[in-house]
């Protein structure tokens, strides 16, 4: 082979590789562009399990559609989802951050005041929950499931039994968890014949014979509150509500009996006099249930004292209450607290 040749051979090789890599540049631009940006799947501010667990069920279902789909978290893990997420090895999702612009998907409350603060600047996907209508005004048509059941969870059940998704064992276990946490045990008002034909199911593929024995050691991590703050007490579960225009907040502590919280109902109050001043609310609620008794210590502090005895036909002695049965704060709470505001 001449020099001259060689010389051509050897620039039409370089011109080759140029042009392959410039191809492949491109087909990966173009993938990437078909590739869609992943769902992020959270649950309501201040999780519980249900909230938690639900995250990441319904993570686990969009994905299997073909839906990549990624579970997070609006706040920290209580000790109950963290007994939950230990015990079927299950990783905490990341905490939540700005969702503007992207496209998302809730679970367990569809009420705007329970979720990010740019929630309205999202693309609103998907929806799985087991609560009355929020309110939440939607840009672009979406999947979603309301469904009058104890947990968003059995809801979650019930959508992978309809599209046919396989729902591995420890998720399974934690899914159980989440109903028979949402529904003591199947002991709440909330609790439907498909809760617990759901829990069974659960059950079975989880490889869990007693429901109850788990369910004890569930209410026995939801019971830990030594060295916890009043404040912080307050907000392991509670929720905003916009009621008549004006801000209702409400927590719950469940505890195996009310004598865990002897000597701390006065710190409570005196916190969630705070939160009410902070948050601007027209009242604020703190459910003290006691699982074993199956009713609660509503402890109040209201704009209009005379609020909480008429919503609740109870007479309230310094900001306290005992309501027996009322174990359901989306039944036997929002309600009457809605109907009181509206007078």
């Amino acid at each position: 082979m001449t020099p001259i040749s060689a010389s051509l051979v050897q620039k039409c090789g370089h011109c080759l590789m140029a042009a392959m890599l410039t191809a492949a540049l491109f087909a990966g631009q173009a993938l990437a562009a078909q590739s869609p940006e992943p769902i992020l799947v959270f649950g309501h501010k201040n999780p519980d399990t249900d909230s938690i667990v639900g995250a990441i069920a319904a993570a686990h279902l969009l994905t299997a559609q073909g839906k990549p789909a990624t579970a997070m978290a609006q706040g920290q893990p209580n000790p109950e989802t963290q007994f939950v997420l230990k015990k079927f090895n299950m990783a905490m999702p990341a905490q939540l951050e700005p969702v503007t612009g992207k496209p998302v998907g809730i679970v367990d409350f569809n009420d705007a005041a329970q979720g990010p603060d740019d929630l309205n600047d999202a693309t609103l996907v998907f929806m799985a929950d087991h609560h009355k209508l929020g309110g939440l005004k939607t840009s672009a048509p979406l999947e979603a499931w309301l469904l009058p059941l104890g947990s968003s969870n059995t809801a979650l059940y019930e959508m992978m039994m309809f599209y046919n998704v396989a729902i591995p064992k420890d998720l399974a276990g934690a899914m159980l968890c989440a109903i028979l946490s949402d529904t003591l045990m199947y002991q709440s008002v909330t609790t439907t014949s498909r809760d617990k034909t759901a829990g069974a199911a659960l059950a079975k593929i989880a490889q869990i014979k007693d429901q109850k024995a788990l369910a004890y050691d569930l209410f026995k991590a939801k019971s830990a509150i030594e060295g916890v703050s009043a404040r912080d007490l307050v907000l392991r579960d509670y929720k905003k509500f916009e009621m008549s225009g004006m801000a209702v907040g409400v927590g719950q502590i469940e505890v195996l009996s009310l004598s865990m919280l002897d000597g701390k109902k006065e710190g409570l109050l005196e916190a969630m006099r705070q939160i009410k001043k902070e948050s601007n609310l027209h009242c604020i609620l703190l459910m003290l249930t006691d699982i074993s008794k199956q009713g609660t210590e509503m402890l109040a502090v209201s704009d209009d004292p005379s609020l909480p005895s008429t919503a609740f036909s109870s007479t309230f002695k310094d900001s306290s209450a005992w309501l027996p049965g009322v174990m359901s704060r989306k039944e036997q709470v929002i309600p009457p607290m809605e109907k009181a505001l509206k007078k």
